[in-house]
């Protein structure tokens, strides 16, 4: 990751202590360097990666001081895209999302392991999770010693990875619990405590968007435009912005589209499925996740319930 500073011309340029400006780009470094920075009095300022690549990538050769030289050219000219960096707490909360939802992928592919490797052998494990799976993989194994001697470490492992997850699972609902605005969100049908949890970390505060229809796109569920001369169509959705929210939202609008209860009837689920008739399922079940993201940016702004009957917050 490169810095570019402005500063004036009598500083040192290496070290620029009175810089006006220290701009760097996004990356999986950029929440530490900003608040390091900023508590040290720094005037940092986190960029968008993808705007400052197309300028650094007009230079002839691409090398970190070119590329400092060409950010330090950015921040003096105000030619940049500021980002919102996230709170430490806010990442710590995301953090525990990403690392719970890391195990169940494990175990996900552990078991499918096990499945696969028995299969060899004709031994074919039914459907089931959970103790099922497991006493139907030791059931099997019964009377294969050797075979046994293989498959049993990975089931050992597949338990383990379960139970941290499961631990990391309970962590997230106490922090879901401890926050009104997540209690807030999950008032409305399809969303639990993992998507709540990780809209609110994402938004942080409803006062950062402007408008609510503004969060659909930010979370690239809004569709790209081209238009030029004569040529002027809609395409896909952007899929911009923070991936793992926008398919707990997608997730989120596929249970309400197909969960059949009390709780889940509201004027949301109506439209949806009238779209769903008109557009086919997963068109229609991303309107409605980004239905929901500007929802839940409106209830966390009026801090009002869910309305099923208004399918939006009153």
């Amino acid at each position: 990751m490169s810095f570019g500073s402005q500063s004036s011309c009598t500083d040192d340029p290496q070290k620029a202590p009175r810089a006006r400006r220290v701009v760097f780009e996004t990356g999986p470094l950029s929440t530490w360097f900003y608040h390091a920075l900023t508590s040290e009095g720094v005037p940092a300022i986190c960029i968008e990666a993808r705007h400052a690549q197309k300028v650094l990538n007009e230079t002839l050769n691409k090398t970190d001081a070119n590329d400092a030289d060409g950010l330090a050219q950015l921040a003096e000219a105000g030619f940049y895209k500021a980002v919102r960096v996230k709170s430490f707490d806010a990442m710590l909360a995301r953090t525990l999302v990403a690392a719970r939802e890391q195990l169940l992928n494990m175990s996900t592919q552990l078991g499918n392991q096990i499945r696969g490797l028995m299969k060899t052998f004709g031994l074919i494990i039914p459907k089931g999770k959970g103790q099922v799976f497991d006493g139907d993989v030791r059931k099997l194994l019964d009377g294969t010693v050797e075979l046994a001697k293989i498959i049993l470490p990975l089931l050992e492992a597949w338990h383990d990875i379960r139970k941290r997850a499961a631990n990391l699972g309970r962590q997230l609902l106490i922090v879901a619990r401890e926050s009104q605005a997540t209690k807030l969100l999950m008032t409305i049908p399809g969303i639990g405590a993992v998507t709540a949890v990780s809209y609110v970390t994402a938004i942080e505060d409803p006062e950062n968007f402007r408008t609510s229809r503004s969060v659909g796109a930010w979370l690239g569920l809004t569709t790209r435009r081209y238009q030029s001369g004569e040529v002027d169509y809609d395409g896909h959705i952007s899929r911009r912005g923070d991936n793992r929210l926008r398919g707990l939202l997608y997730e989120a609008a596929t249970v309400l589209l197909t969960r059949t209860s009390a709780r889940t009837e509201s004027s949301l689920k109506s439209w949806g499925l009238k779209l769903r008739e008109r557009l086919g399922f997963k068109r229609s079940a991303v309107a409605v996740a980004r239905k929901l993201a500007v929802i839940m940016h409106s209830m966390l702004k009026t801090g009002e319930v869910f309305n099923a009957s208004a399918g939006a917050a009153v």
